[in-house]
């Protein structure tokens, strides 16, 4: 990299705190400066359609819309811009799934300020970064040869689907869900009856308290 020429950052995340701690860490870095802070998928795609990132940061829990739906977007527009993605859900769970859509790394929030640059600086050379952990289960996959053959419970869900049940452990109404992914009540209900159906559960409250006690970490659901 040449002198004074720095990696230029977007920062996707409803959180203004989020976005303000995260840019004010990255900009202590000789290589590193946060030139956009976006709240919404909305205002990424705008921000991307008028300047060109060196890299994006996304959080996949946007207030407006779907954080998967948003990368691939994203790729779609500027294929050669590298995306890492950080986010409070467990990377077992998205880890996969923001790589499939374009992703080049998983990140956990709680880790510290060296995990954060390390993992930029890897992402933007071109390769993968997910924790340890997720790495040997990539290899274990691999070595067991099972693809995506071995499939747990929440596997089977599709994106929005698992955006759905993650809506419902939040407490939020097929009403406020329909509002919060853009889409119709009749919609949310048909993702909610195929999400059960899946998920072998036989009813609306069982749904809603197996869907908090996974997102609250209290059951080994898939």
């Amino acid at each position: 990299m040449l002198p004074n020429q720095h990696i230029r950052l977007l920062i996707v995340d409803d959180h203004p705190v989020v976005r303000e701690g995260l840019s004010h860490l990255l900009n202590r870095e000789p290589d590193l400066r946060v030139e956009w802070q976006a709240s919404s998928t909305e205002e990424a795609l705008q921000i991307c359609s008028a300047n060109t990132p060196d890299m994006a940061i996304v959080d996949i829990s946007l207030g407006d819309g779907s954080g998967l739906e948003l990368i691939r977007a994203l790729r779609a527009g500027n294929p050669v811009m590298p995306i890492l993605v950080m986010s409070v859900h467990d990377e077992s769970l998205y880890a996969d799934r923001v790589l499939q859509a374009g992703a080049r790394g998983y990140l956990m929030k709680h880790m510290g300020p060296k995990h954060i640059v390390a993992a930029i600086r890897r992402v933007k050379k071109g390769h993968i970064y997910v924790s340890d952990k997720m790495q040997s289960r990539f290899l274990e996959r691999a070595a067991a040869n099972v693809g995506g053959a071995a499939r747990t419970a929440l596997s089977q869900l599709s994106d929005r689907e698992l955006e759905v049940f993650q809506l419902i452990g939040q407490g939020l109404k097929k009403g406020a869900i329909a509002t919060r992914l853009r889409r119709s009540v009749n919609t949310i209900e048909a993702h909610r009856a195929s999400i059960k159906k899946k998920l072998n559960v036989s009813d609306a409250a069982q749904l809603a308290k197996l869907a908090f006690l996974y997102f609250e970490n209290k059951y080994p659901l898939g």
